[in-house]
């Protein structure tokens, strides 16, 4: 008898006797958190793709940055700073956005060598099904008869271009090296590297065009155009050495960039047009079995016959980044398809996020939407200098007052960019930003060190916050970072809130407890969806449900200061499912957790004196 899967087989259908083997799938499934060490960063950069989100990870994460997007730009809105700051905090995995203002450009540049040429010129006036043949033959070859019967409704420049379009066809002409470049009002270049012994025309009957074939001439002609893959000023940068390949009468194309391995196309055949064609064929498809396409730049075979003198270097210009008037709408980007800036991050597993250098308040509001929806922590600032009165009241104004984002005061930072050698000024959302990607969601950033900081606009002063302004801070739902900090002399946040008024879910790590908790149901528990709402399903989710959060316990993530205390609750059966919601096919899970709180303030009674009297009470120890 054949072995069935669960729900492939009706009990009460069987007729005939037998063995019925069903398998069935484990009934408590287990749930894996999501990832919450993701950091999505946006910003500007000198090389790389456009508004899409590029995987920057690993130990060697500025090594990986500078091939895909160049080096850091001392200047505002800088993704590779960003990315900087937040390695030195411990963030080793991140999801990186450039965006431009759109002017940014690809660099370009094109090998132009003399040919010699003859000229194709269509005259006369037009009539419908005159035939018209080119005859070409080249040096030493066979005369190759090119037919064109004219259409109703042609030009003379639709004529020419229908042979033109029949030269470059031929299978002959182009293994010759005659190729015809784009027709201009009727006229047209014979492009070759070894002159054709003969060119004529056949114009048939009374036809009333006419043919003229030029005297062979000399002309510059692009053999083949480069152009950088992808915009930017890293671009310029772009070696294309053509030299003598491996092997005999063959070519090599090295195309270097700084930051990347050099790609090698070796061994590329023909003369004239045929390596052009080639060159442009492998840099664009690769080399089948050899290597791959090429990362750093296209290329297209112009129009050319001649063949370069080796060695040749060409190198691009003209390559722009598009970072000069970047402002904060640029990096929010827009949530429709193709999604631009923030919005390009969507679905894409981020916990922490931030908008490089973006001091924009009127920013905010989109920014603590897209958290909300995406389950990302979004770490915004204000403008450098800012005032805590002035902070306040742009919070205020925003309408902002949600745990969805952090908040915090424009107390910009001083930060030594080594590779620049210049100590700058930046926002400071990316130390936090790494900080809390390298944290697990339970923790708050309250108290801990900050790495890499000079110092900040209020420490360059010799004067601490005082506690009023941290109280003010803390009523204001805006965090600053400083020093002292309450462990010791280092830059730290100094509240470690979110920036929501209500005192019960403030704490940063309300925020990412809920999203992580959150995203890893969303993620996990669909599994559900699709079959049967009976007692044993429900008793299934349940069980699943308890052993996620039972994990979470077991490993420090939820709990109370009771050990004993269960710190969750689930509530999966007929109580919550009452059969009017289950005839609609819905099922509902009420689920309470209660998370580990965040010591914010440690006090500590001190009953000293000489009349004070201590008790102890002895005990012994256990055997």
């Amino acid at each position: 008898m054949p072995i069935y899967q669960a729900g492939s087989i009706n009990p009460t259908a069987l007729i005939v006797p037998g063995l019925y083997v069903n398998i069935v799938p484990p009934q408590i499934s287990l749930l894996n958190g999501v990832p919450t060490n993701r950091l999505g960063i946006v910003g500007s950069a000198q090389w790389g793709p456009v508004n899409s989100p590029i995987d920057i990870s690993g130990t060697s994460a500025m090594a990986a940055f500078a091939a895909q997007f160049g080096s850091i730009q001392p200047r505002k809105y800088d993704l590779g700073t960003a990315v900087a700051i937040a390695v030195q905090q411990g963030a080793q995995a991140m999801k990186c956005v450039r965006v431009t203002d759109g002017s940014d450009v690809a660099a370009a540049a094109s090998v132009s060598l003399t040919d010699a040429i003859r000229s194709v010129t269509v005259g006369g006036s037009v009539t419908a099904a005159d035939p018209i043949t080119l005859q070409i033959t080249p040096n030493g070859g066979v005369q190759q008869n090119l037919l064109y019967t004219v259409l109703g409704g042609d030009t003379l420049q639709t004529i020419a271009v229908a042979l033109a379009a029949l030269v470059n066809a031929n299978s002959v002409l182009a293994a010759a090296g005659i190729v015809a470049d784009t027709p201009v009002s009727g006229a047209f270049n014979l492009h070759y590297l070894t002159a054709p012994s003969a060119i004529s025309r056949v114009v048939g009957g009374a036809a009333t065009e006419t043919v003229t074939i030029g005297t062979a001439a000399p002309l510059s002609t692009v053999q083949i155009s480069y152009a950088s893959k992808w915009t930017g000023s890293l671009g310029n940068s772009i070696s294309i050495l053509h030299s003598a390949g491996s092997q005999a009468l063959t070519t090599k194309v090295t195309v270097s960039i700084p930051g990347s391995v050099p790609e090698i196309f070796d061994n590329i055949t023909g003369t004239g047009s045929v390596l052009w064609a080639n060159i442009a064929q492998a840099i664009t498809l690769g080399q089948s079995g050899i290597r791959t396409p090429s990362q750093i730049i296209t290329a297209v075979a112009g129009s050319g016959a001649s063949s370069p003198t080796l060695p040749l270097t060409v190198t691009p210009i003209g390559g722009t980044d598009g970072a000069t008037n970047i402002v904060g709408a640029t990096l929010v980007g827009v949530d429709t398809l193709p999604r631009t800036g923030m919005y390009a991050m969507r679905s894409q597993g981020i916990s922490v996020a931030m908008l490089a250098d973006c001091d924009t308040p009127a920013t905010w509001p989109a920014q603590v939407a897209f958290g909300l929806v995406e389950g990302i922590y979004m770490v915004c600032a204000g403008p450098l200098g800012e005032t805590i009165a002035s902070a306040a009241a742009a919070k205020i104004a925003a309408g902002v007052d949600s745990y969805a984002p952090k908040i915090l005061l424009g107390d910009w930072v001083y930060w030594q960019d080594t590779v620049n050698g210049q100590q700058r000024l930046v926002s400071p959302p990316a130390f936090v930003a790494g900080l809390m990607s390298n944290m697990s969601p339970q923790n708050s950033s309250l108290n801990k060190p900050l790495y890499g900081i000079v110092g900040t606009q209020k420490s360059a002063t010799g004067i601490s916050y005082a506690t009023a302004d941290i109280a003010t801070l803390v009523q204001a739902g805006i965090d600053v970072i400083g020093t002292p900090s309450p462990g010791g002399n280092y830059f730290s946040c100094l509240t470690g809130h979110n920036a929501s008024s209500n005192p019960v879910i403030q704490g940063d790590n309300y925020t990412r407890m809920t999203n992580y908790i959150a995203s890893t149901l969303n993620s996990g528990m669909g599994v559900f969806v699709g079959r049967l709402q009976s007692p044993t399903v429900q008793k299934s989710a349940k069980a699943t449900l308890d052993a996620y959060f039972a994990n979470l316990w077991k490993n420090g993530l939820i709990g109370t200061s009771n050990p004993n205390t269960v710190p969750w609750n689930v509530v999966l059966d007929g109580s919550n499912n009452p059969q009017d919601q289950v005839a609609l096919g819905m099922m509902g899970a009420t689920v309470q957790v209660i998370y580990l709180s965040i010591i914010e303030k440690f006090l500590v009674n001190v009953e000293g004196g000489q009349s004070v009297t201590i008790n102890r009470l002895e005990t012994t120890p256990a055997v």
